[in-house]
């Protein structure tokens, strides 16, 4: 039933299996029975300790115990599946000496723990009083620090330990010494700091599992278990006489500790904090009493459950409050920097910040003794691709070339609240220099102990102090989830803003199709008649050419009428002769720009399926674009042939190359210009064109090879 337990040492402490120590504490003894209640195993004092003949397979009943002790093990077994496995504690006296029964059973195998007291029943029920006098001064605190100090003090009242202490678990597992009750002439802990190294990861688990563990006299000598060699190692994670593990004993030894208890406070199934005990020499507290301590702890997580949901409740109402007082202004305000700006003060507050950065389409505000120049630089360095939440709480999570330009500002929450206007909202918190007391050095180095190399704290509880820097506080829950309601309040509100721009934008130009067709037609009907009428009439001609152009804009703003309303271009495909198509689209541009050089590569016949006039129109915007781009007396190559079951027109001219900034949005509509030479216009030509193409089933691709400016189609002869 022991197994084979590995010594531990420095190199093991991390995985010693704690939960199967194969021994107990040997202030008590231990029976340990199958649920058929036959005995497989017993501490090795149980026969002297209870008066007790013992042997494999005998049952429960069979031995010489407290008849109340048989009562309550039945009961126990008979509402096992409604009580799961929570114990059951009844009194019984042996050899004129009193002892706590406590039973229990896990992993198929039940557990009955004898352990000596000294108090009568008396004494206990007057601990008892003393125990609900304190619950119910722990239920009217409203802090979480007076809650503490207060339980530290009740704690200490119950148990008459020299030492109470009150530790609370920060994000790391290091825990803080919050509240203390100590005896006169022993030096204070209060403020100290402890890494989460001196909880290992199955230790926590433990006092997870078993919130309350007693070591009656630090210099006990362990008493084995015996009993069925062919059994697994017991677990003994719920029993109140599970040894302890040597490095710990070690560990207290050295503190001059001579008993020791812990009460665990769990929030949400986690090690939130605890309540740690010390005296100066052994002390065994009774059962009841320790059960009492439980309550206690168990009463302080309700109440700090109860404190934190109404921070946080009031947190959150807060942050409500200046969200929906933002989103009110978003609704009037057209500058979305200048709005938040006005709510600068109160999203400090709700983000915790110390400085604010807003910014869109290269506006920038803020707020805050921060540079603008950093500001600039930070904005230029945060993530491009699509994370709309970025936190930073140390100097070393900042790109490399920012972490010394940023100084004292290591803290950043920032939300991208618009990624097609490059829209951030920056929240900035400066560098927390911190100095902790931590108790003994977190970094302890291998010494010699009597059981080996391990971690040997001499003086661990020395004062260790620590200064900690480039670290912001951190962002804490409540304002996390802040930011993020934040953040999706003010995304929704950016769609909202350019859903009724590019509403307003399509009726816009649905209108100046509808109004501006006709009078323009009649125009330039009226110019050909004056052509016709006067001969050789230049003003005829300007008229035309500039009611013709002014049409084909008409034209362009419609088809993005159709697009931007969902509806489509139409494409009405049917079989034509290409090459026939361009050379009539030639002959009439040449007629409209007679100065323009236009060379024609093509065969004399080129029949494919496709709609002439939308083709015709996509290939007219290209060499529009090639004349107005291309650099001066150079000319515009046209190149049209079959390959590979795929028609390619590619349009060249000379010029310079397309900034990549344009590039990214070349077939988008009302695009910046690139051109160097004072063109204006809605920038609709090659939008329109792609989508034409697009709507064949090809592509309509940029190149730059120097020299030319390269427009490539690619229709396929089987397009969908």
């Amino acid at each position: 039933m022991n197994g084979v337990q590995e010594l531990p040492t420095l190199a093991n402490c991390a995985s010693e299996p704690i939960h199967i120590p194969g021994s107990i504490q040997p202030h008590g003894a231990m029976l340990v029975l199958n649920l058929a209640q036959e005995l497989i195993g017993w501490s090795a004092n149980s026969e002297e300790m209870l008066n007790l003949q013992l042997c494999l397979g005998a049952h429960i009943n069979t031995l010489k115990l407290d008849e109340e002790i048989y009562l309550s093990l039945q009961d126990f077994l008979g509402d096992l599946e409604e009580a799961g496995s929570a114990p059951v504690a009844v009194e019984t006296a042996i050899n004129q000496k009193i002892f706590d029964v406590v039973i229990h059973t896990y992993l198929d195998r039940v557990i009955i723990e004898f352990e000596t007291r000294e108090q009568t029943s008396d004494e206990v029920a007057s601990f008892a009083l003393k125990a609900h006098r304190g619950i119910d001064r722990l239920k009217r605190q409203k802090s979480i620090n007076t809650l503490l100090q207060m339980a530290v003090e009740e704690v200490q009242k119950l148990t008459g330990f020299d030492r109470v202490m009150a530790y609370i678990f920060r994000h790391d597992d290091s825990g803080d010494v919050v509240a203390e009750k100590h005896s006169p002439g022993l030096h204070s802990y209060l403020g100290r700091r402890y890494p989460a190294s001196d909880i290992p990861a199955q230790a926590r688990r433990l006092y997870t599992l078993n919130t309350l563990r007693l070591i009656a006299d630090i210099g006990y000598t362990p008493v084995s278990l015996v009993g069925k060699t062919d059994e697994a190692p017991l677990d003994m994670s719920y029993c109140v006489l599970r040894s302890v593990s040597p490095i710990h004993i070690e560990y207290l030894r050295n503190m001059g500790i001579g008993a020791s208890m812990s009460v665990s406070i769990i929030i949400n199934g986690r090690l939130w904090g605890m309540l740690a005990c010390h005296h100066m020499s052994p002390r065994q507290i009774p059962y009841s009493i320790r059960m009492a301590c439980d309550v206690l702890a168990q009463i302080i997580a309700a109440t700090v459950s109860n404190i934190q949901e109404h921070e946080r409740t009031e947190a959150t109402r807060f942050a409500t409050s200046v969200r929906t007082a933002l989103m009110e202004t978003l609704i009037d305000e057209d500058d979305i920097t200048h709005a938040i700006g006005l709510h600068a003060q109160g999203l400090k507050n709700v983000l915790g910040a110390d400085a604010l950065i807003v910014a869109q389409n290269k506006k920038m505000e803020v707020f805050g003794d921060i540079p603008q120049s950093l500001a600039e630089n930070i904005l230029e360095n945060l993530p491009t691709d699509n994370e709309d939440l970025v936190l930073w709480q140390a100097r070393n999570q900042w790109p490399e070339n920012l972490q010394e330009p940023i100084k004292k500002w290591v803290g950043l929450l920032a939300l991208r609240f618009d990624p097609s206007s490059n829209g951030w909202l920056i929240a900035l918190r400066v560098e927390q220099i911190e100095t902790i007391n931590w108790g003994g050095d977190p970094e302890k180095d291998m010494k010699p102990g009597p059981l080996g190399a391990r971690l040997t704290p001499n003086g661990s509880f020395e004062e260790w102090k620590q200064v900690v820097r480039d670290t912001s506080i951190p962002w804490d829950s409540i304002q996390l989830d802040s930011a993020r309601e934040l953040l999706n309040a003010l995304l929704r509100s950016s769609n909202r803003r350019h859903a009724e721009i590019d509403r307003a934008r399509t009726q816009l130009m649905a209108i100046l199709g509808h109004d501006l067709r006709d009078p323009l037609n009649n125009i330039n009907i009226a110019a050909h008649l004056l052509e016709q009428a006067s001969g050789e009439n230049k003003m005829g001609t300007i008229i035309r050419n500039s009611s013709s152009r002014m049409q084909r804009l008409i034209e362009q703003v419609l088809d993005m009428s159709r697009i931007g309303t969902g509806i489509g271009l139409s494409i009405k495909r049917k079989d034509i002769d290409v090459a026939s198509m361009i050379r009539d689209l030639i002959s009439e541009t040449r007629l409209g720009y007679p100065g323009s050089d236009y060379q024609i590569t093509m065969p004399d016949s080129l029949m494919w399926h496709l709609d002439p006039d939308r083709l015709a129109q996509a290939v007219g915007n290209l060499l529009s674009n090639a004349r107005h781009h291309c650099i001066a007396n150079t000319g515009i190559h046209l190149n049209t042939k079959h390959h590979n079951d795929n028609l390619i027109i590619e349009v060249r001219n000379e010029a310079p190359e397309i900034d990549p900034e344009v590039v990214e949005r070349l077939f988008s509509p009302f695009k910046k210009s690139s051109s160097t030479r004072g063109r204006t216009g809605l920038g609709l030509g090659l939008y329109i064109s792609h989508e034409i193409i697009k709507g064949h089933g090809g592509e309509l691709v940029y190149e730059y090879q120097e020299p030319h400016v390269v427009f490539r189609i690619n229709l396929p002869m089987h397009a969908a």
